[in-house]
């Protein structure tokens, strides 16, 4: 099952099981989604269910927050997360807050699904994360999906939530295939990280995209072996697990798609220095991509973001020194 075909199942799934899942954005209903998420939803769940709106964030994001916290379970999706800036006061301001502001008395059990991420060609508008945007903000919870069946997993969760749920889609991944568990068995509780692969020498902390990075580095690796970490969740994200990895492995890098600045493995890599310091045996590192914007050139934008030899090459040498490399921009001095 390819992942964009795994969303759709999660949400046609819900849907089946609760008549008060509602889906509604631009070009979901009769065009069935940009990158085809919402397939076979409007054939059979019927437009009252499935609506395609206006170009207009801010008031279907609205909409979304009014009908979730008067009984509906929305799903809507900003095809872009970039988008999502017009609407991000609907979003953090008002559903992140809602149950604060009520005094517990009124849930709003809303899903925002959004595209993110490069690697396909789309230019600086059209290629970014912008988790950073959102992470930090009390009361909405942030997904990232990295394969077909997390995707559907997560997504079924997160429309079970009774709180927001901001839900990442990297949109390079939307093609690629996997075994999916359908049903209420493959549902993944959120919050909680996986372990796609185990090792011994370095704990791997990623998401999204840099999971599959991260699993071809760690397999080609030369004399190394990594414990890498699907966060799965970035808000609220699973401590424990990672914590437990690093004290067995001693060492730690988080690879990130976002820019060096801001990015949330700077969360991670201070958690874990100030609970597991003495566990450490090298210092932690992060991989991300420079602080510039995404290039539309191919062979620039391969280069921008962290590949599985970049990875594995920064690994050999902290395992060799036992000291943080520097990064590649400062190494090349391509960047000024």
């Amino acid at each position: 099952m390819r992942m964009n075909q795994a969303i759709a199942a999660a949400i046609a799934d819900e849907m089946r099981a609760n008549p008060d899942v509602v889906v509604f954005g631009e070009d979901v209903a009769v065009a069935e989604g940009p990158f085809k998420t919402s397939a076979g939803l409007l054939a059979e769940f019927g437009p009252l269910r499935v609506r395609d709106t206006p170009i207009a964030e801010m008031g279907f994001m609205g909409a979304a927050v009014g009908a979730a916290a008067t009984g509906l379970r929305p799903v809507t999706e900003i095809m872009f997360v970039e988008f999502l800036g017009v609407a991000l006061d609907q979003l953090v301001t008002e559903a992140a807050k809602f149950n604060y502001l009520s005094g517990g008395t009124v849930t709003v059990p809303m899903v925002m699904r959004a595209s993110v991420g490069a690697g396909l060609g789309f230019g600086c508008q059209h290629s970014q994360v912008m988790e950073s945007w959102m992470v930090g903000s009390p009361g909405l919870k942030i997904v990232m999906v990295s394969g077909p069946h997390n995707a559907y997993g997560l997504t079924r969760a997160a429309i079970r939530d009774d709180n927001p749920v901001a839900v990442l889609e990297p949109r390079a991944l939307y093609a690629t295939r996997g075994e999916v568990t359908v049903g209420v068995e493959g549902i993944i509780p959120l919050g909680r990280a996986a372990r796609p692969a185990s090792g011994e020498d370095i704990t791997l902390v990623c998401g999204g995209s840099t999971v599959r990075t991260c699993l071809a580095a760690s397999g080609d690796a030369d004399g190394w072996t990594a414990d890498v970490i699907d966060l799965q969740t970035l808000q609220p994200w699973d401590a424990e697990t990672v914590l437990n990895s690093v004290r067995r492995t001693g060492r730690l890098a988080t690879v990130e798609e976002c820019p060096y600045s801001g990015g949330w493995g700077a969360d991670i890599v201070s958690t874990v220095v100030a609970e597991a310091f003495g566990d450490l045996q090298a210092p932690p590192i992060r991989l991300t991509a420079p602080d510039v914007h995404v290039p539309f050139g191919k062979e620039l934008e391969q280069r921008y973001l962290p590949s599985a030899e970049y990875v594995a090459t920064q690994v050999g040498e902290l395992l060799a020194t036992g000291e943080a490399p520097a990064h590649w921009w400062e190494r090349d001095g391509a960047l000024v």
